[in-house]
């Protein structure tokens, strides 16, 4: 890999960053000053420095969001995008947010780099699981019971889900799609509305509750490996 490339996947530099950098003596490799951005280093073995200071390379990043309501799930520059929560390194990794949450809705939200993986875990044809606690308007047995079955929309037929109950008006519904407002719609087609709605699960990762809204961090060792699990 170039070194450049290295530098800037790191996240501490933009490619022309990195490159500046490099040509002004402040980036080692191995304890041996570089000033050629376009020299070849092996990414898994190298001692690669920043005036001093050591620096790792991880090629894909994943983390754990808690989303607020009113920001929305996109990398657009957008003041209430989900990326703004995230310090600016992020963003030169080409972070990405994995699916969507509608602006009011609240929760779990994986922010990654890893494209395929991404695509993997958001196909259809493999009923990635999502876990969302719901508030609503009073849902009785036969409501439940039509919503687990499949829901018969203008534009689609959802696929049959899990409903529990806490209370005619509380619960965690578990679906294995995430079309534009589904839930809600799903919800307001058997005569019932969607008050509250938050992710606390998906791809098998539980929502840290010891994450305030807005607040993130990186997966642990395990969640990570259950999320790539859920990809194969």
């Amino acid at each position: 890999m170039r070194l450049d490339k290295y530098l800037a996947d790191s996240g501490l530099f933009t490619r022309s960053e990195a490159g500046r950098a490099v040509r002004g003596g402040r980036v080692s490799v191995n304890s041996a000053v570089i000033r050629d951005p376009s020299v070849k280093i092996d990414e898994g073995t190298a001692v690669v420095s920043v005036d001093g200071q050591p620096i790792g390379y991880t090629k894909f990043r994943y983390i754990m969001l808690n989303k607020p309501t009113n920001t929305v799930s996109t990398t657009e520059d957008d003041p209430k995008s989900v990326m703004k929560l995230l310090p600016p390194e992020y963003s030169r990794m080409d972070m990405f947010p994995c699916g969507r949450l509608d602006i009011d809705t609240l929760g779990l939200l994986i922010i990654t780099n890893d494209g395929q993986t991404a695509h993997k875990l958001l196909s259809p044809k493999r009923h990635c699981k999502k876990t969302y606690r719901f508030e609503c308007l009073p849902l009785d047995e036969k409501m439940r019971s039509m919503l687990e079955g499949g829901i018969e929309l203008s534009d689609f037929t959802s696929k049959p889900c899990s409903v529990k109950l806490s209370d005619a008006t509380h619960g965690e519904i578990t679906v294995t799609e995430g079309k534009y407002h589904q839930i809600k719609r799903m919800f307001h087609a058997v005569g019932s509305e969607i008050t509250y709605l938050e992710r606390i699960r998906f791809a098998g990762i539980d929502l840290d509750e010891s994450l305030d809204r807005g607040d993130w961090r990186e997966l642990t060792e395990a969640e990570l490996k259950t999320l790539l699990e859920n990809a194969k």
